[in-house]
């Protein structure tokens, strides 16, 4: 049974015996319980199970109650804690003070008793002592005898819920690294400084040389190994795509065939690798059998090893995907060229979500003026003002096809709210090609689709700066839809048998987003994280939480939720963001 991080609930009242604080208890304790029932109803880990949380034994009246509490939640895996007061109460004898939990104050806005009042004195208190804390109040007055969380406060508290649990479930964790830096990528040299004291996480290596002793060794699992041949046979062969190598590069039928075994070898170890397999425990394989507690993870690939050995372009989109021979089950994020910072992009979008993930090449600008020129055809809709081009070989979650529907629309759904015919659909829209030998000399295959619009999209990349630390990019848009002969075009213009998104960001006129050209040409690295929907929002709350700035974004700035510290540094939001990372620093560190 998994011991999963909880949120911790922290009912706090006026500790005044004699009439006040009898008269608060029943009102205090049934906040904490709103809360606890708002968050196992509406927030879940990334596997799907409900948040669980635990409010402390009593009301918080002073000193002792607030440690009694601090004990329980230590004893109870609380990772993230959250106050909840209609009244006024002591500020700083009741707050909580452990430095490594994200924190939370919902203040009740009632005339009767002073919430705000409380609110106010306990942020300051946090602040003063260097403990950022999200405060939450609302919009307008409730009266004393109505426990009802309103629309703003119930966002507010999903907001900060959904991160608080992201990064609950990062602590401990491990990115693993199979192989080294990938073709001199930046974002491929990992820095294990970032891992731990941003996100509280280690650094885990492995060589590329493991992948092919546990082949010659025999160390997965036959029996899944058949299970999975089976499964590869029904959907993956039939789909297979046409062959662009030129003749003298093509495998025959025999060659490809051990290429299938071996990249599906290759599914299977890199998934022991991260997360350990109790069948290898029962084959005498002990420490293979415990992986590396692993929840993201990167494969360097090229080049040595593709020169050599099939690439993992199969392994990598069948991890990032929600469905593989044993079902439907949680995506594994998983970078392609171990480009561990946008892996670990794609990790916050997958814990903030559930959803699995896209990651691509941010790869060609096209201008509505260049689409004209080279199809003699016209952008239409969102399309208008110009696209990207999101393309790579490797991790691309085949849900990114959009074939799955939520409510008749395309949708990159949770795997829990996928079907059977969902995973078929998504399986059935992607072939899978031959890998083009010259770049990848032992083979493999690369799935193949068509991204359907138009599906909201947030696209995102962590930057290390040096001197400055990680920063965050966001741009919220929609995968669209183009006129096929334009698709046909240029996809022969690049590689046909890459899956292809088409992006149009949201524009704003300004900076970054004054048109299409200034995204592209803003964007920090080559690669994107891509998740479905528009989830900005809840990454700029999770990147505070992290003090990591976001250096560039098109989100409305009013609707920020960031710890109330932020206000003190500054009237500009971008500005104070940067300021208070600064400042406060990692909190790992």
């Amino acid at each position: 049974m998994t011991n999963y991080p909880k949120i911790g609930i922290r009912p706090i009242i006026d500790g005044r015996r004699g009439g006040i604080r009898e008269s608060l208890e029943d009102m205090t304790m049934s906040m904490a319980k709103l809360v606890a029932e708002l968050y196992a109803k509406e927030l879940t880990y990334s596997d799907g199970t409900p948040v669980e949380c635990v409010i402390a034994d009593t009301t918080i009246g002073g000193v002792a109650e607030a440690a009694s509490a601090a004990e329980k939640f230590k004893n109870s895996n609380v990772g993230a804690v959250i106050s909840v007061t209609p009244c006024w109460c002591y500020g700083s004898e009741t707050i909580d003070m452990d430095p490594l939990t994200p924190k939370a104050i919902w203040g009740f806005n009632k005339t009767e008793r002073p919430g705000a009042v409380y609110l106010a004195s306990a942020l300051a208190a946090h602040n003063q002592k260097g403990l950022p804390t999200f405060g939450i109040y609302g919009r307008d007055v409730q009266d004393k005898d109505d426990n009802t969380i309103t629309a703003d406060v119930r966002e507010k508290l999903l907001r900060w819920g959904r991160a608080a649990v992201a990064v609950m479930q990062m602590k401990g964790k491990s990115y693993l690294s199979i192989g080294s830096v990938s073709m001199g990528i930046a974002g491929s040299i990992p820095n294990p400084d970032f891992f731990q004291e941003y996100l509280g996480m280690r650094s885990e290596y492995v060589d590329c040389s493991e992948i092919e002793r546990r082949i010659e060794l025999g160390i997965y699992d036959k029996e899944e190994f058949k299970k999975a041949m089976a499964w590869v046979d029904k959907y993956c062969k039939p789909n297979e795509g046409e062959d662009f190598n030129p003749e003298h590069l093509k495998f025959n039928k025999e060659e490809k065939d051990k290429v299938w075994e071996y990249v599906v070898k290759m599914t299977m170890i890199f998934r022991d690798l991260m997360k350990g397999n109790p069948a290898l425990d029962k084959m005498g394989f002990y420490e293979e059998a415990m992986g590396h507690n692993a929840i993201v993870g990167g494969f360097q690939g090229q080049r040595q090893w593709t020169d050599f050995r099939p690439d993992g372009d199969f392994a990598e989109a069948i991890l990032n995907s929600n469905v593989d021979w044993n079902g439907l089950r949680e995506s594994i994020p998983f970078a392609t060229e171990n480009d561990t910072l946008n892996g670990v992009t794609m990790l916050f979008l997958h814990l903030l979500t559930g959803r699995p993930q896209l990651f691509s090449d941010v790869r060609t600008y096209w201008s509505p003026e260049s689409v004209e020129r080279i199809t003699g055809r016209k952008l239409e809709g969102k399309a208008a003002n110009g696209i990207m081009h999101l393309i790579n070989s490797g991790s691309s979650c085949i849900e990114a096809s959009g074939a799955a529907t939520e409510n008749g629309e395309p949708a990159m759904k949770r795997y829990w709210e996928m079907t059977q015919d969902d995973a078929e659909a998504c399986l059935a829209a992607t072939k899978w090609h031959p890998a083009g030998r010259e770049y990848m000399r032992g083979g493999g295959f690369t799935s193949k689709f068509l991204t359907k619009g138009d599906m909201p999209m947030t696209m995102c990349r962590i930057n290390l700066i040096k001197g400055l630390g990680p920063v965050l990019q966001i741009a919220e848009g929609w995968a669209v839809n183009v006129d096929e002969e334009i698709f046909k075009k240029i996809d022969m213009r690049t590689d046909p048998a890459w899956p292809t998104t088409w992006f149009a960001p949201r524009l704003t006129g300004e900076g970054a987003f004054k048109d299409v050209y200034s995204v592209m040409n803003s964007w920090g690295a080559n690669h994107g994280a891509i998740c479905y929907g528009h989830v900005g929002q809840d990454m700029v709350t999770l990147a505070s939480m992290l003090r990591i700035p976001v250096c560039m974004h098109n989100l409305n700035e009013e609707e920020m939720f960031r710890p109330s510290a932020w206000k003190a540094f500054g009237m500009d939001a971008e500005g104070s963001d940067f300021r208070a990372c600064s400042v406060y620093g990692p909190i790992y560190k």
